[in-house]
């Protein structure tokens, strides 16, 4: 059991480095995707966005509320996918606590009548964790050469 609750942990401490993720929504037959900054918070197991009550994603997921977040870290060679059902709440006071300057590009102040939240509450993820780059190339080289398989890190599933 240590050995899951290491994990849930890497996969909050993942989405909290990382921050910005793509949310993939279902709209009918197709899935559509979008960068959303996200807000973990493991204390209330969900990821929380500030969204519009005029966009299309809160009608997608009243209708489909399974969601997919992918965080990726380029750079570090992470990358993290969360799976969840979505919910969209007027929590006015979440809103307030959300608050940050990202959401100025979007709204004057967080008492806009037209802010919702969207919560995701999460129940599987999966990560990848690389040594970065310039050793996972290097890994890489080195099993071509040698004719084998490089170890590129861990990739662990989750259950959340």
């Amino acid at each position: 059991m240590a050995h899951a609750e290491d994990d849930q942990s890497k996969v909050w401490a993942l989405a909290e480095k990382i921050g910005f993720c793509m949310l993939t929504t279902q709209s009918g037959g197709d899935l559509r995707s979008r960068p959303m900054s996200a807000y973990a918070e493991r204390s209330n197991n969900a990821f929380y966005f500030l969204t519009d009550v005029a966009s299309h994603k809160d009608e997608e997921i009243a209708r489909y509320p399974a969601v997919c977040l992918a965080f990726a870290d380029p750079k570090g060679q992470t990358y993290l996918s969360v799976s969840g059902t979505a919910e969209i709440q007027n929590d006015r006071e979440k809103i307030r606590d959300l608050w940050a300057t990202p959401a100025k590009a979007w709204w004057d102040n967080p008492d806009d009548p037209s802010i919702r939240i969207l919560k995701v509450t999460p129940t599987s993820a999966e990560y990848w964790d690389s040594p970065g780059t310039v050793i996972s190339y290097v890994k890489m080289a080195a099993a071509a050469v040698s004719n084998t398989r490089p170890d590129m890190g861990e990739n662990v599933k989750v259950g959340m």
